[in-house]
């Protein structure tokens, strides 16, 4: 875990994905749209991609969706949680707090 919360502390967003799934890229594109340049870790790209993942399911207690989108350090959810926060207007405010991004 520690791994992880490393790395999630290094930009305001963090979003753990794979590279061939269609939802990772949708919400990397939607983060993107409103100006925040998330870090983004591929986990079947990295060289420990793997051990990544692990992390991940274990410190969940369950199988994470991906992706796994962290804002502020704090596990927002997969994609069905970013875009409920995207309709209820509380995804902008959300990255503006964790001054990912400024307008």
């Amino acid at each position: 875990m520690e791994a992880v919360k490393r790395l999630t502390a290094e930009k305001p967003v963090v979003i753990f994905g794979k590279s061939t799934c269609c939802m990772c890229h949708t919400i990397k594109t939607l983060i993107s749209s409103f100006g925040a340049n998330p870090i983004v870790y591929e986990l079947d790209q990295v060289p420990n991609g793997q051990q990544l993942e692990r992390v991940l399911v274990a410190a969940l207690g369950q199988r994470p969706s991906f992706p796994a989108v962290f804002i502020d350090q704090e596990l927002v959810g997969g994609a069905n949680e970013v875009m409920s926060l995207h309709v209820k207007g509380a995804l902008v405010p959300l990255l503006k707090k964790a001054k990912a991004i400024w307008i």
